[in-house]
C-alpha cells in the first residue's frame, strides 16, 4: 500500500483530551480516521485493518471496543442475503 504523509497542527489541549502520550499521537489519529471511514461506509474492515497494519479480526475487535457495529444489517436482511446466495448457488450447479 502506498502512503501519504500529512502534517497536522493541533492545539496542545487536544492531546490532553485524547489522554495519550505525544509519541502515540500519529497512530491514535490514524486509528480514529480508519474507524470514522469505516463507520461512514467509505472503507471496508479489511481496508481499515490494512491501514492500521493489523488483522481484520483485530480491526473488528477495535470496532467493538469503540462500540461501532461491524454488521449493520438486521437479522431479516442477513437471512434474505443468505437465501439469495443459496438460490444463486443452486442456479450455478
Amino acid at each position: 500500500m502506498s502512503s501519504l504523509t500529512v502534517s497536522l497542527e493541533l492545539p496542545k489541549d487536544v492531546l490532553g483530551a485524547l489522554d495519550i502520550p505525544e509519541s502515540q499521537l500519529a497512530s491514535c489519529l490514524l486509528e480514529l480516521v480508519a474507524l470514522e471511514l469505516f463507520q461512514q461506509k467509505r472503507i471496508s474492515a479489511g481496508k481499515g485493518a490494512e491501514m492500521l497494519g493489523i488483522s481484520k479480526w483485530q480491526f473488528v475487535q477495535l470496532l467493538a471496543k469503540h462500540q461501532i457495529p461491524y454488521l449493520v444489517e438486521s437479522g431479516d436482511e442477513l437471512r434474505a442475503e443468505v437465501a439469495m446466495a443459496e438460490a444463486v448457488s443452486e442456479l450455478n450447479k
